[in-house]
């Protein structure tokens, strides 16, 4: 089993050469449809499994088209990054769409609707206004 820091550093270069490669060299029509970006790379202790976190900008459609090409991208992904990284193993490929931003822009989103409620309500109280 690797130690901790090298699972990272292995993360960060799977995470470096995957962002890359969405940039330029995944030719599937169905990537470029939602703007993608990875987020995280999970690399399991042996190093032998990759989950790829995608934070996908877009429509429902455009979100699931994207998610189908990258997919089908797996064995292109795992053998350019066998040509990239120096391990004896490339790690198996799972990319797996990430929905935290956009979880915490509706978090963010529900607590300014509050703020304004609660300025509207003491508003309307007729608190006195510190001028």
């Amino acid at each position: 089993m690797a130690d901790m820091r090298r699972v990272a550093r292995v993360a960060e270069q799977i995470k470096r050469e995957v962002g890359s490669m969405l940039l330029s060299e995944i030719k599937d029509d169905r990537v470029g449809v939602g703007m993608a970006s990875i987020t995280r790379v999970e690399v399991s202790g042996d190093l032998r499994h990759a989950k790829i976190l995608v934070s996908i900008y877009g429509s429902e459609s455009a979100r699931r088209q994207t998610m189908e090409g990258l997919t089908c991208a797996t064995g292109f992904v795992r053998r350019e990054l066998a040509k990239r990284l120096t391990m004896r193993f490339v790690p198996e490929i799972l990319f797996i769409e990430d929905r935290s931003i956009e979880q915490g822009t509706q978090v963010l989103a529900l607590l300014h609707k509050l703020a304004e409620e609660r300025t509207a309500k003491a508003s309307s109280i007729g608190e006195p206004s510190q001028e």
